[in-house]
């Protein structure tokens, strides 16, 4: 099993995936904050001064720790913030689905139209941590600016 996680080509593409799933769903977060931080609040589960602040931060978080990881550049650090985030949106994903709230979980678009449950979402993420485990154990550093 360790020779699967600590497979240089394998943690090359997880890397990919998750850098690339972070930059494209930080993008829209950019662009249009004040449908983000509608989705945020739909979640009813962030106090109202933190929403506007917590739009405006997030998603250049999840850019910067994207490139970091197709890049190879603070690794670690961005390893261990994309499971935080992903464990983060987990957890507020599980108790919307437990709340009854059927909500779009605003992770690739804008908040008014929802193509996509939150049980999709919800699906989306438990495998989205499971590419990020694997980062996170992984021993590999081959194809990084840095090697730390």
């Amino acid at each position: 099993m360790r020779r699967v996680i600590d497979h240089d080509l394998i943690t090359l593409v997880v890397r990919l995936v998750v850098g690339v799933t972070f930059i494209i769903a930080s993008y829209y977060k950019i662009v249009e904050p004040a449908s983000f931080a509608r989705s945020i609040w739909y979640y009813h589960m962030v106090p109202g001064v933190l929403i506007n602040l917590m739009s405006l931060f997030l998603p250049w978080l999840e850019l910067v720790c994207g490139i970091c990881l197709v890049l190879g550049v603070c690794y670690r650090g961005a390893v261990t913030l994309v499971n935080l985030m992903v464990l983060v949106f987990l957890v507020a994903l599980s108790t919307a689905i437990a709340r009854g709230i059927n909500i779009d979980c605003g992770c690739f678009k804008a908040a008014q139209v929802s193509s996509e449950s939150a049980w999709e979402a919800l699906w989306f993420d438990l495998g989205l941590i499971v590419l990020t485990l694997q980062l996170l154990f992984s021993r590999s550093r081959r194809w990084m600016l840095t090697r730390t």
